[in-house]
């Protein structure tokens, strides 16, 4: 008996030395923690509060879950018995009560099993109710069909998908910067017509063109560049915006940063040159007939 009391009050001492040695341990991480969490922010801390809020009022709903499960569990003699009232049966009330003893009637409809007169290649009608979850859900469709073709046709409070696209678009704009590198903004340049311009519009074309577009621009793996049709636009700006910030979608290099401003104008102004020449071979037309206007503004600054 002494021998127990010695080894019990010995385990006693070994058990309180471990959560002595435990509590310091914890003390010295204590100790070194706000070295490591005085970085955090408020909103670090403010996040990792609602998390925290988050988690326990998600096990507090689970915890009152489960205690009614147990208490319908416990109580559904009762409950069943008091379903069966007639004064309490054929009630909405009633019906919800019958999802708690087990009668889904509020959720599938009646089952009458009465066949109708209706007789087709042996097939036989029952004269059963849609499920009830159907028809509100149908009921609800017709509601908001109402509502939206009222808000959105009617009063034209809504956007529809046009709208919503060219108000992203304005949008989208306002966040690109406007100078001359904003792919949105078009130019207001005209065609350079000297004889020194489009003869290096020429060799730039021959140069860095004429692989996708052939050296006549009767076009190969790129459009043929001397008819009437375009893909992103004939006019000398439209022309301009393609070479600078080129279609990468479609295999079209952007040229900016590789030619000056001054160089893709001559190359613009040479290949508008080319129109109607009918070069031999030529690709055929792609895209939109559109006639390459004129004007513009002098381009001395390039």
């Amino acid at each position: 008996m002494l021998t127990l009391l010695k080894n019990t009050r010995l385990g006693l001492l070994t058990a309180a030395g471990l959560l002595l040695s435990s509590v310091a341990r914890a003390q010295t991480l204590e100790a070194n923690a706000p070295a490591k969490t005085a970085g955090m922010t408020e909103q670090e801390i403010l996040f990792w509060g609602l998390l925290g809020l988050l988690g326990l009022l998600g096990v507090l709903l689970l915890v009152l879950l489960l205690v009614g499960i147990t208490i319908v569990m416990q109580m559904k003699p009762q409950l069943r018995q008091l379903y069966d009232l007639p004064m309490v049966h054929n009630t909405w009330s009633g019906k919800m009560l019958g999802l708690l003893v087990g009668d889904a009637t509020l959720v599938r409809g009646e089952y009458k099993d009465e066949i109708l007169d209706h007789n087709y290649d042996g097939i036989h009608e029952f004269d059963n109710d849609l499920p009830p979850w159907w028809k509100y859900g149908f009921y609800f469709t017709i509601v908001f069909a109402f509502v939206y073709v009222g808000y959105y046709h009617l009063t034209t409070k809504g956007q529809l998908q046009v709208a919503e696209y060219e108000t992203e678009m304005r949008q989208a704009a306002l966040l690109v910067s406007a100078g001359a590198d904003d792919p949105t903004k078009l130019t207001t340049y005209a065609a350079l017509t000297t004889a020194a311009d489009l003869s290096s519009g020429k060799s730039i074309f021959t140069t860095n063109c004429a692989p996708c577009h052939g050296q006549n621009a009767e076009g190969k793996v790129g459009p043929n560049l001397t008819d009437e049709f375009w893909l992103h636009g004939g006019e000398v700006n439209h022309v301009y915006k393609t070479i600078k910030f080129g279609v990468t979608s479609k295999g079209m290099v952007a040229w900016k940063g590789k030619l000056s401003g001054k160089q893709i104008l001559q190359v613009t102004s040479y290949a508008l040159s080319l129109q109607g020449s009918k070069p031999a071979n030529a690709k055929p037309p792609q895209g939109e007939k559109e006639a390459v206007k004129a004007g513009g503004k002098p381009v001395a600054g390039l």
